[in-house]
């Protein structure tokens, strides 16, 4: 019986990062088609308050998980990004986006309870929509 050759395993762990990096660079980015864009401007007081009230929490929920969170600074004068129905010209408004197009919006922000329904029936238009948990949307009822 032979020894086992010393620098096999090194290369075969090698190899194995090798394809596994390629398998993950090809691989379409469909896990994380939806987000929610989050436009904001400095000084905006609803923003603070959603960053207080529902922030926190966000990426925890179902719907964090589904459409995560990314916030954006509202262009001078509008934004008007690829993708975007009409222009962005108010913070904080949050924009659904999925493969790259506006699914739907929220402009300002008045609560969590509206927040969270506001944002249920946009993701409930989905191809995939999250399933809401049960009671009023409250920010107490997050895990």
């Amino acid at each position: 019986m032979s020894s086992p050759d010393p620098g096999r395993a090194p290369r075969a762990v090698a190899l194995a990062a090798v394809f596994g990096a390629a398998f993950w660079l090809a691989s379409p980015p469909a896990a994380i088609a939806a987000e929610l864009v989050m436009f904001t401007r400095d000084g905006c007081p609803w923003c603070a308050r959603f960053e207080r009230e529902v922030a926190p929490v966000y990426a925890l929920t179902p719907e964090g998980r589904q459409a995560p969170l990314q916030r954006v600074e509202v262009r001078p004068g509008g934004d008007s990004r690829p993708g975007l129905n009409e222009p962005v010209v108010a913070a904080p408004t949050f924009v659904l986006m999925d493969q790259g197009r506006e699914i739907g919006r929220i402009t300002g922000y008045l609560g969590d309870d509206a927040f969270w329904g506001l944002l249920g029936k946009m993701l409930a238009g989905m191809a995939h929509p999250v399933q809401r948990t049960s009671g009023a949307a409250s920010i107490t009822e997050r895990p």
